[in-house]
């Protein structure tokens, strides 16, 4: 009776939601893979409670059944085995093993072979942001999607080890500095979804978080262009504050005097700043063009030499909006 009971709690945990809802271990299913992700997990954890109430059930019983009794005799030590016992209780492991690994590696297989179709999108981390790149070069720090057809993420690192986390989709995969790594998934649900890094990365791991905002079919390309366009419809100053939250720079700047990785950006224009190397140099124009391009070059006392290089990375006319935003910062504009 107790082993039915825990049969019939195994099938209903392996079964999916019909609905793609949330389960009691799992965010709602939002990709095509989460079905076969969640079904295999399932079935390990059931046969994993299922053996081990029996085992605990058996165990019990054999400790009440045969525990020492006073007027009893030791039982004499027996030599003998039962072939078809030993047979038996290797044999279903063995076969739950192959099981496991069939459906385990058609999975795996499914989700390291983008189709050929896939929408490409470069992914790259660092600390503590995540950036993602469109074919038509515009950058913004969350991804966006079209549903109902496949993504595939070329992904890499500037400095450490992170890994990209999707828990509704079912992905992860390690982001790690000097290669590419791929993943895909085809989201099913229009709507926002969390991004994580799986893999501590520094002080600032638990930080590093990102929405992944799938658009309903057909909204996704108006959106891009109009996202992509940003600085033809804002002034100087506020596409250099968007292009401050999207390009990792709030990650190590602040802009209000608090202390970061890096020197605040909080009436930063026109100061003298001191150099690791001892001379000193008037923040301006050129300086923080420089910075940005060649941030080793001049790097400020107190503070280690970690930001990456935005060469190739940065526009003319995102460099300016950058400079604007950092001149705006001056404590007298109602800027932050």
């Amino acid at each position: 009776m107790i082993l039915t009971g825990l049969f019939d709690m195994m099938m209903r945990l392996i079964r999916a939601p019909e609905d793609g809802g949330a389960t009691f271990w799992m965010p709602p299913q939002s990709s095509t893979i989460a079905g076969e992700v969640d079904w295999l997990f399932n079935f390990i954890l059931g046969i994993s409670v299922f053996f081990f109430v029996l085992i605990v059930v058996v165990m019990l019983v054999f400790v009440v059944k045969y525990r020492r009794r006073e007027g009893w005799e030791t039982a004499p030590a027996s030599t003998s085995h039962n072939t078809l016992l030993e047979l038996t209780w290797t044999g279903i492991p063995v076969a739950l093993v192959v099981v496991i690994f069939f459906f385990g590696f058609k999975s795996y297989l499914n989700m390291s072979t983008p189709p050929a179709n896939a929408y490409e999108i470069q992914v790259s981390g660092q600390k503590w942001n995540w950036s993602f790149t469109y074919p038509n070069g515009y950058v913004d720090q969350n991804l966006h999607v079209p549903a109902d057809r496949p993504v595939e993420l070329l992904m890499t690192s500037v400095d450490v080890i992170h890994s990209f986390y999707v828990p509704a989709f079912r992905v992860k995969m390690d982001v790690v500095p000097g290669r590419y790594t791929k993943a895909w998934f085809e989201a099913t649900m229009p709507g926002e979804y969390n991004i994580f890094c799986a893999e501590y990365c520094g002080t600032g791991h638990s930080d590093m978080s990102a929405m992944v905002i799938v658009h309903p079919s057909g909204e996704f390309g108006p959106w891009l262009e109009k996202a992509s366009n940003f600085l033809l419809t804002m002034t100087p100053v506020e596409g250099g504050r968007k292009l401050y939250e999207i390009r990792g720079c709030q990650q190590c700047h602040s802009v209000d005097g608090g202390a970061r990785t890096g020197p605040t950006f909080f009436k930063l224009f026109g100061k003298d700043e001191s150099l690791t190397d001892g001379l000193t140099v008037t923040v301006d124009e050129n300086y923080i063009r420089e910075s940005l391009l060649e941030p080793n070059a001049k790097v400020v006392a107190g503070f280690e030499a970690v930001m990456p290089t935005y060469q190739g990375r940065l526009k003319d006319d995102e460099i300016a909006a950058l400079i604007a935003y950092i001149k705006s910062l001056d404590g007298k504009t109602g800027e932050e």
